[in-house]
């Protein structure tokens, strides 16, 4: 994917702690791409330790990968969009507590202010979903940001249908192709899928 060689890529990550080893491996694939990401982490990602991992230790990671120090506070990332330093912005695990902020334009997460100031320059977000209430109710803000300009979608799908029948989760193998549409300012179809 020669379209992702040297763009640079906002690489935020929420609290869906669960998809921690699917972001990172995510990340690894675009920097095998050629991309220069920008690493982001909300409050939660940041700071809080799960049995999925050690927070400071996914900091480090992450801070490893891209080679650059973790944006993790609002006053962080408010410069991104004035700066000009991304091309496109990944939420690389978009929980349901930050679509719901994103929908009603709430900015009080270091990843919430992050995209808010990349649309300033009316660039591409692209979300990359992860919630268990995505068929109740973070179904309403999944389909206000498909009709808000520049947000675009990783194809997602139910990811356990018997067990979790609200819950629906981005295809994490089809970030790169996701992020190619949206540069082009188109949405990867199908946005629903099956798994």
């Amino acid at each position: 994917m020669e379209e992702l060689k040297g763009k640079r890529v906002g690489f935020a990550m929420c609290g869906s702690f669960c998809t921690f080893a699917s972001c990172f491996t995510a990340l690894e694939r675009l920097i095998e791409l050629g991309c220069e990401p920008v690493p982001i982490m909300s409050f939660n990602a940041y700071e809080t330790d799960t049995r999925f991992g050690n927070a400071a230790e996914h900091a480090a990671r992450l801070e490893r990968l891209c080679g650059k120090k973790v944006i993790h506070t609002i006053a962080e990332a408010e410069p991104l969009g004035p700066k000009n330093m991304m091309d496109i912005m990944l939420v690389a695990n978009c929980t349901g507590n930050t679509l719901a902020k994103l929908a009603a334009s709430i900015t009080d997460t270091p990843v919430t202010m992050a995209v808010k100031s990349h649309l300033r320059g009316s660039k591409p977000v692209v979300l990359n979903i992860a919630t268990n209430d995505a068929l109740a109710g973070s179904a309403k803000n999944i389909f206000t940001l498909i009709n808000y300009k520049n947000y675009y979608f990783v194809p997602l799908a139910q990811d356990d249908h018997i067990k979790k029948p609200f819950s629906l989760m981005s295809d994490f193998s089809l970030i790169p192709a996701a992020l190619v549409s949206a540069l082009g300012h188109r949405q990867l179809q199908p946005v629903v899928g099956t798994t």
